[in-house]
């Protein structure tokens, strides 16, 4: 019997997890983006928010980082991957969701910080100059001897001009790519220290990287490995093994509590992205009791009747009554359910609760406010999502709902004014500008709106203008 051949699709899904794999330099996904993260499906949810970064704070403090300003960002992208730009590191919804532990999620998280501490980004600009720089100056010598060979009829020297175009650019490639892996590899050494200093095993990178040669090998890909911007899993497992075995805290686990929460956010990520039948699957292969009932409540919310979603809910909570995730969940189904005054009475309690205070439970809150629809309500729930905008200000989506608050109160002028910042957060600059505009047609010249408008009218951006 012969052997079927491969999916192409499978090939190319190992292929594309080797070569952009970064570990280099109520759920939503944002409708519009921040400035900073055009064209990228950005994830906005406080549970899963505070999750992770409670994974990074201890590594941000072992890197030198905690007070770098270094912010989190989710991505709604079933691949594993994680990436650093700027003064944030992004994290694929698929890392969080394949990875079995929180440690394989810290060993990621290292990794990252390893780039930033070490300030790869920068030295990685460096290295494209300066591979550009041999890549023109390969072209020119070689247009010379082409222009040489020509002239002289001779064609000898024409085809080494061309060899030396295109060698020398081929060079300067790989001269990039060999300094890309270099750095790599010192980033993966540089998480183990930081996994060490903390206190916590290095055990999940390498779990993280022989998954990676697992759907390789499946994939029976051929890769040159002189020809990607990372080393072979196999390479970058063979590197860290020793380091990662002789730690005193190889054998460490992760502690019970911390697992839980890792298993909800699995089974949450699952019902939000996956669907139903991905989601069943997973809670019949989770160990957490806790977490089965959790994704049972957010998949019969998303898919059943609110009624049933609301009872299991309400089971959730006896066993975690100050568990200020499950009252946004309630706060979520009733809702759907046409409740807003009781769902507001959910979001307040889930704010209340909330120890990190995200600024994305007081928008939803103010949500259910706004549904309810009296004139006091209204005023709190301009309240609430300002207060939750103070604490985010790139939360696009918040200023929407706070520009209908105002104008359902009849503020026009405060709603053209949070109109423009929506804009402005979601990298659509024009519009922006011309909803400032409008704002300060009705607002006192020098006081805290008219100014802020200002200077979103004077704002330039680099680059191509949306």
């Amino acid at each position: 019997m012969s052997s079927l051949p491969r999916p192409a699709y499978v090939i190319a899904r190992a292929v594309r997890a080797l070569a952009t794999l970064s570990l280099g330099a109520a759920m939503a996904v944002s409708a519009s983006f921040s400035a900073f993260a055009q064209g990228v499906p950005v994830v906005r949810d406080a549970e899963i928010e505070a999750l992770v970064r409670d994974y990074a704070r201890p590594i941000f403090k072992a890197a030198g980082l905690s007070n770098a300003g270094i912010q989190i960002i989710l991505v709604n992208d079933p691949t594993f991957n994680a990436f650093v730009a700027g003064r944030r590191l992004f994290i694929n919804t698929g890392a969080l969701l394949q990875a079995e532990t929180p440690n394989e999620i810290i060993g990621v998280i290292a990794h990252e910080c390893g780039h930033l501490a070490g300030g790869h980004q920068q030295r990685l600009r460096d290295q494209l100059e300066r591979a550009k720089t041999m890549a023109i100056v390969a072209g020119l010598l070689g247009a010379g001897a082409l222009a040489a060979g020509a002239a002289s009829n001779n064609r000898g020297l024409a085809g080494a001009g061309m060899g030396l175009a295109t060698g020398g650019s081929e060079l300067a490639r790989r001269s990039l790519l060999t300094y890309q892996r270099g750095e790599e590899t010192t980033a993966d050494r540089s998480a183990i220290t930081y996994l060490n200093a903390t206190g916590q095993s290095g055990k999940g990178m390498l779990k993280t990287f022989e998954r990676f040669q697992s759907a390789l090998s499946l994939s029976g890909a051929q890769i040159d490995p002189y020809r990607i911007s990372h080393p072979m899993p196999q390479d970058r497992i063979a590197s860290l093994q020793t380091l990662v075995e002789k730690s005193p805290y190889f054998g460490k686990t992760d502690p019970a509590a911390l697992q839980q929460r890792h298993d909800m956010m699995r089974v949450k990520i699952s019902a939000f992205t996956q669907g139903q039948a991905a989601t069943s699957r997973l809670l019949r292969k989770s160990p957490d009791p806790l977490a089965v009932q959790y994704g049972d409540a957010i998949s019969t919310y998303l898919n059943g009747d609110p009624r049933s979603a609301l009872t299991k809910t309400d089971a959730l909570l006896k066993k975690q009554p100050k568990n200020p995730y499950f009252q946004e969940l309630r706060g979520d189904i009733l809702m759907k359910a046409n409740k807003p005054a009781d769902a507001a009475s959910a979001y307040a309690k889930a704010v209340s609760l909330d120890p990190v205070k995200s600024g994305l439970l007081p928008v939803s809150y103010g949500q259910a406010l706004m549904a309810v629809g009296t004139p006091d309500a209204l005023k709190k729930a301009v309240g609430q999502i300002s207060s939750g905008l103070e604490r985010d200000r790139e939360n696009a989506a918040g200023y929407r709902y706070l520009a209908q608050a105002y104008g359902e109160l009849g503020e026009i002028s405060k709603a053209d004014l949070a109109t423009a910042e929506g804009y402005y957060y979601g990298g659509a600059y024009q519009d922006a500008k011309i909803f400032a505009l409008r704002a300060q047609r009705g607002l006192k010249q020098g006081e805290p709106g008219w100014v802020r408008a200002q200077d979103i009218i004077n704002y330039r951006q680099t680059g191509k203008t949306k």
